[in-house]
């Protein structure tokens, strides 16, 4: 099966080549990558266009700033491989962990997985207490409306068949893809799994762009697309 690598990508310049070298690493042969530079302005665009264009499948460079929604909504569009898995650009996912994503895709037990940073055995990093506690508040407010029991619906690690993620109209530009994406799943029939992963969490000096205006913005979108949504 063919895997289509997405990786959404604003202002990295410190990361994106050390990313985009092992994805080419890891252990799946069949792949093809595609980054979606999101109108950066801090050098990584021309990372992009001198040093990494030749080395991968795509690159697609967005016009103006629009968020990781708007990156993934092109990069999904774009992905060709039977399955598509997010990865991004900094360097707190390891590639080298794709096989335990994609498995229980290729022994078709699932149609979509994702990976949890809170379950399993795997190495993860310490860092901020109240990310977790929301992290912990958003994911339990969205299984109460979806009847799902996932441990961390946050996670940048998702990998679809490229069938289901390609029938979803994404509608967030931002963070709210997360908690838009698990409502939407959660409505059709389709197979979740949830395997557990490591994390090599970043601090905000290191690059961490999320904060807690995307967690506000999580729990309306957890409302809006199990409640007002058919």
């Amino acid at each position: 099966m063919k895997l289509s690598v997405v990786i959404p990508c604003y202002n990295e310049a410190a990361t994106i080549e050390k990313i985009i070298d092992a994805v080419l690493r890891s252990p799946y042969p069949d792949k093809e990558i595609i980054v979606v530079d999101d109108c950066s302005t801090d050098g990584t665009r021309e990372i992009l266009k001198s040093r990494i264009e030749a080395k991968i499948s795509l690159i697609i460079y967005q016009s103006y700033n629009q968020g990781k929604g708007a990156a993934l909504r092109e990069g999904f569009r774009a992905a060709t491989g039977d399955i598509i898995i997010i990865q991004d650009a900094d360097l707190e996912y390891d590639p080298v962990e794709y096989h335990k994503m994609l498995q229980p895709i290729i022994d078709d037990k699932a149609d979509v997985v994702f990976g949890s940073r809170f379950m399993g055995a795997e190495a993860h990093r310490v860092v901020y207490f109240w990310h977790r506690v929301g992290n912990g508040l958003i994911t339990l407010i969205s299984n109460m409306l979806t009847n799902l029991t996932l441990t961390d619906i946050e996670t940048c690690y998702k990998a679809f068949r490229r069938e289901i993620i390609q029938s979803i109209t994404i509608e967030e530009n931002r963070f709210g893809f997360e908690p838009e994406i698990t409502a939407k799943i959660s409505k059709i029939k389709c197979r979740i799994y949830e395997v557990g992963i490591s994390y090599y969490g970043r601090t905000y000096d290191e690059g961490k762009k999320i904060n807690w205006k995307d967690g506000i913005w999580a729990l309306y979108c957890i409302f809006k697309y199990n409640l007002l949504r058919s």
